[in-house]
């Protein structure tokens, strides 16, 4: 069927809701934006599905939501009677219809016999993966875009062990979705609401208790004039965070109050990303009155946080890797100071994050495994290594900001990120140092690793096929160097295979496969091109390192400039 009478189909559709039929009148004057709304499903993915919102096959609204979950109902019932009774936990964070979305899912699940828990105002992605394994749950899903513009919205879902969706039994949940057919003709069968139970304060008191468990050094809460502003950028985290610092202890602590309560248009910031400078103006503000040491904010859904340290020049925006490798000092050290550093300790990061923490994790004795790019790998391994004992869970991170630190949650938290930032921030003040100083001692021991990221945005069916054209020519073209720097091997993980410039033997790659190449460089440098899984981008990562900053940031600029070059010859063609 076309897009054109798909449209048609939804038009005359006499059950629709009014948001939808009004934005299908304005989809019918730009036939552009038409045809993207109706050319394909919205695709669930390994992760969910993550979409603009609005009228149309490829949106998100009432109506993929319900054949999503019909489908994911689906998965749950092969599972059997057990399965449907421990049911599913639904969170949500501070988007658009995000509570719409969460109480259409509920009362899906509810009409298929399901056991659905509901939060019944936003929390974080974090606290969706705690309350799954607190309550025994077979599931979860947390509505939520992470730090996408106000436009989007998305539906992500979680295994029993609280991690998001493996990679098979999320090729499972896909074929049911995809075999739950036409959205618009999914009848709701009579809703049970004994079958909807609201989670309330008790389940926010769980997760404080285990939240207290991060701290190493609990007296500093008390003793620290540590001055410090926080964030959630509207998001759902604000509560939280508030709540657990106060409970800790912490005094010296100043909310930017504009950006406390959720609120899905983010009316003070250009974009609720903790990555972009932009999304600290109001916390800079703060900071500058108030004399604070740091700055602090979280995304949207909680799961991922930015951190500003004071300088002489202003506040300074650490990168992902950097206030990775922070935090992985602070807590080996204390680790190794107390004696409770196992032998068989593992710091987990994905292959497109720093090389950095893997160096200071083996200054401590510390091993680290890679992963796929995507939190759900490093949760999947902490279920392998409890299960194996095999290896310890020390600490788990990926450049994009994302950070876990105890595994009571099987997602990257925010939350926990925040409560160990300061702490760190506290125990060096006393020292005299701040996080920058903390940094630049550990460039000093290590070497000076810096990464970077570029990131093209190629949208709509145009877009799709550029991205992917891309892809099968530079495997086709085989590159040979970058920036006159050789290449001395080249993974491909759509193969699995590990090739080298020497003429040694190709060597498997143990990870799922994946539509990635990650090229290694003579000098010890690296670059990954990667589409991205929740936006309509292609990115390409580097990172280099050498014996001086000046060095490395040179070194970088040339490999970012040289690469996208060459990059972008595709996506022109």
């Amino acid at each position: 069927m076309s897009y054109k009478q798909l449209f048609e189909q939804w038009n005359d559709f006499a059950e629709l809701e009014s948001v939808w039929k009004e934005d299908l009148h304005l989809l019918a004057k730009d036939e552009k934006r038409l045809e993207d709304a109706f050319y394909r499903d919205l695709e669930f993915g390994t992760g969910g599905m993550r979409g603009e919102i609005g009228a149309g096959t490829n949106r998100m609204n009432t109506y993929t939501i319900r054949k999503a979950t019909t489908g994911l109902a689906a998965y749950i019932k092969t599972a059997g009677v057990d399965a449907m009774k421990r049911g599913v936990v639904i969170a949500y964070d501070s988007r658009r219809f995000s509570p719409e979305f969460a109480n259409e899912a509920a009362n899906t699940l509810a009409s298929n016999g399901i056991q659905a828990y509901l939060y019944n105002d936003p929390r974080t992605t974090p606290q969706l993966s705690f309350s799954v394994r607190k309550l025994n749950a077979f599931m979860g899903i947390v509505v939520t875009a992470s730090h996408n513009p106000p436009e989007y919205n998305g539906y992500k879902v979680y295994g029993e062990d609280g991690a998001q969706l493996n990679l098979q039994d999320a090729d499972a949940v896909i074929h049911y979705v995809t075999d739950a057919g036409d959205a618009l003709q999914i009848t709701q069968n009579a809703f049970n609401d004994r079958l909807v139970t609201y989670l309330d304060e008790d389940m926010d008191s769980a997760y404080i208790n285990e939240l207290k468990t991060v701290q190493e050094n609990p007296t500093l809460a008390s003793t620290t004039d540590l001055k410090v502003v926080f964030t959630p950028l509207h998001g759902a985290s604000g509560k939280t965070v508030k709540r657990i610092l106060s409970e800790v202890g912490y005094e010296h602590i100043h909310y930017v109050e504009e950006q406390m309560e959720p609120n899905g248009e983010f009316p003070t910031v250009k974009s609720p990303n903790p990555e972009e400078q932009s999304a600290f103006e109001y916390a800079i503000r703060y900071g500058e009155k108030h004399d604070a040491d740091i700055l602090v904010a979280a995304d949207p859904d909680g799961d991922r946080v930015g951190l500003a340290v004071k300088t002489v020049e202003g506040y300074k925006l650490l990168t992902g890797n950097q206030t990775g490798a922070i935090l992985i000092e602070y807590l080996l050290t204390q680790r190794k100071e107390k004696g409770t550093m196992p032998a068989n300790g593992r710091v987990f990061k994905t292959i497109v994050t720093s090389d950095f923490g893997r160096v200071i994790a083996e200054y401590y004795g510390a091993s680290t495994e890679d992963v796929l790019t995507g939190f759900k790998f490093i949760g999947e391994k902490i279920k392998q290594y409890e299960e194996t004992k095999e290896y310890e869970f020390l600490f788990g991170y990926e450049e994009s900001y994302g950070y876990l630190i105890k595994s009571f949650a099987r997602d990257k938290d925010a939350i926990q990120s925040v409560l160990a930032i300061i702490e760190a921030a506290a125990f060096y003040k006393e020292k005299g140092m701040t996080l920058l100083d903390v940094l630049y001692a550990l460039y000093e021991r290590h070497g000076y690793y810096l990464e970077g990221l570029v990131s093209v945005t190629k949208k709509g069916v145009s877009g799709a096929n550029a991205i992917k054209n891309l892809l099968e020519q530079v495997r086709i073209n085989q590159l040979t160097e970058v920036a006159g720097i050789e290449i001395s091997s080249q993974e491909d993980y759509s193969t699995s295979l590990r090739t080298f410039t020497d003429g040694r033997k190709a060597e498997p790659i143990l990870l799922p496969k994946s539509n990635v190449l990650k090229y290694f460089l003579a000098d010890g440098s690296w670059v990954c091109v990667r589409p991205s899984g929740t936006e309509p981008k292609i990115k390409y990562y580097f990172g280099v390192t050498s014996g001086s900053e000046a060095e490395s940031i040179t070194k970088l600029e040339l490999l970012k400039e040289a690469f996208s070059t060459e990059m972008n010859k595709y996506l022109e063609d």
